[in-house]
């Protein structure tokens, strides 16, 4: 439902007079997001979002 309504901005109406069908071929046509960040990414993210300060403690 949250893809239907959110992602591809469906009416409720229109939503419910889907078959599971046209909801997987209209999922279809949405960008997939990769299964993993490249490591120079989370590498990156991990440099500007440390787990722990200075003083040794999380946030």
């Amino acid at each position: 439902m949250a893809a239907g309504f959110g992602l591809l901005r469906l009416s409720p109406d229109a939503f419910w007079a889907m078959t599971p069908r046209e909801i997987e071929r209209a999922m279809g046509v949405l960008p997939r997001a990769s299964d993993a960040p490249a490591k120079s990414h989370l590498e990156a993210l991990m440099t500007i979002f440390p787990d722990r300060t200075e003083a040794g403690c999380g946030r």
